[in-house]
């Protein structure tokens, strides 16, 4: 059910007093009160496991639902990750409820032994009773894989997981959320989902040698390991900071996966597609109104990394990449960056395109991409590669202009800069 260290939630590019379960219970009051069916905690599970995006580590690409064996690059090593099917012998067939809310909570298996944090519980430890339960609810109704578990390969010593102890002293904080009587049942709500389950910070917060993030540079924003998909910050109007954004931008973003703002793509994309496209509209707004909320600062007011390049280099970068981006760019793009909303986002004055880290701008060119397929933009648009077609000099010329033409102060990139992601795995 989780994301690992090395994935998630990256890459958005373009881009009354309550207390207690009145204010994050998920479940419909007549279920509390004894009067639904298990077919409704089980659809209710099934919810909450969209939630919690469990598909993207449990199923691997055109396998069987859960069944596991996906396998997870970390910068210490590969994790498998487990079967979590019903299956007696090799799935969780033979766990209770008890010993489910006690692996989600506690971050130890039915055994007791340490669960390497891939497994995201130091956001599931924050996830109800109550919503645990219904996620163990529909899991024990999916079809049982008869699939046996792949060890894990890591690198020695982390293969021991005894190590697990200091990083659990240093990063975990066991205890399902703890509503703010301050907020609203809305702002709890978003909180509660995008603390827990979502475990957006995850992504968008760095994570050090140590495989940890720090509480205190929550959602600033750092590179995905393994991956090579920076994770904007969501607390810097530099990046990709929400204090100018709408809740209903936000909102599009997160369930079509496009808005007015921009669109998402590499990590994200995969996100949305598998998790936050199921999400209710009150849901998501409830997410909306809490990522709104993040105060805004880590790197407000931080200058842009000097680049090394000579004012000549920069511009013969620049009159290359002008003339790269009329050839290539422009008919969708707009000539002067302003973009052909909402299908083709703009590249003036879009933080995105800005950012001290030009890694997600390379890769797009590399790479192209589309935002995913959802229910509310069934039919999106999207850009094709140009890795095939652009040297290295070029990729960099043409990005370099991005960032820096019609006001954009980004710096320049070099052809170095883009030959070290021409290879990066795409998600």
């Amino acid at each position: 059910m989780a994301k690992t260290l090395a994935v998630r939630l990256g890459a958005a590019l373009a881009l009354g007093v309550c207390v207690g379960f009145g204010v994050i219970a998920s479940t419909p009051l007549a279920l509390a009160q004894g009067g639904s069916s298990q077919a409704d905690v089980i659809k209710r599970g099934e919810y909450l496991a969209r939630a919690g995006d469990c598909i993207a580590c449990h199923t691997k690409p055109s396998d069987k639902l859960f069944a596991g064996g996906r396998a997870m690059p970390t910068p210490f090593g590969t994790l498998y990750s487990p079967n979590i099917t019903p299956d007696d012998e090799t799935g969780i067939g033979q766990w209770s409820a008890d010993e489910f809310y006690s692996m989600m909570h506690t971050g130890r298996s039915r055994d007791g032994s340490l669960l390497y944090p891939a497994m995201p519980y130091a956001a599931y430890t924050k996830v109800t009773r109550e919503d645990s339960d219904a996620i163990f609810a529909y899991l024990k109704s999916v079809p049982p894989v008869k699939q046996p578990n792949r060890p894990h390969e890591m690198r020695f010593p982390y293969n021991n997981r005894q190590l697990l102890l200091g990083w659990r002293t240093l990063y975990f904080r066991e205890g399902e959320y703890k509503a703010d009587p301050a907020k609203s049942v809305e702002w709890n709500r978003g909180a509660y989902l995008v603390q827990g389950l979502g475990h957006c910070s995850m992504c968008h917060t760095a994570i050090n040698a140590l495989g940890g993030s720090s509480e205190s540079k929550a959602f600033e924003g750092g590179l995905i390991p393994m991956q090579d998909w920076y994770a904007p910050s969501l607390t810097s109007n530099r990046e990709a900071g929400l204090g100018e954004w709408s809740i209903d931008e936000i909102a599009d973003l997160l369930q079509k996966g496009v808005s007015r703002r921009g669109a998402v793509y590499g990590p994200m994309a995969e996100v949305v597609y598998d998790s936050l496209q199921y999400l209710s509209d009150d849901d998501v707004r409830a997410m909306a109104v809490y990522l709104k909320s993040l105060p805004q600062h880590g790197g407000e007011g931080a200058a842009a990394a000097t680049s090394a390049m000579s004012r000549d280099e920069r511009d013969l970068l620049f009159k290359l990449g002008s003339k790269i981006y009329d050839a290539q760019c422009a008919t969708c793009h707009g000539k002067n960056g302003e973009g052909k909303l909402p299908d083709f986002p703009p590249l003036a004055n879009n933080q995105s395109i800005q950012m001290t880290s030009a890694v997600n701008p390379i890769r797009m060119v590399l790479n192209g991409g589309y935002a995913p397929g959802t229910a509310k933009n069934p039919m999106p648009y999207g850009m094709p590669p140009f890795a095939q077609s652009l040297s290295d000099d070029e990729v960099a010329a043409v990005v370099t202009f991005i960032r820096t033409a019609w006001g954009n102060h980004g710096t320049p990139v070099s052809a170095k800069d883009a030959n070290a992601l021409r290879s990066a795995p795409l998600y």
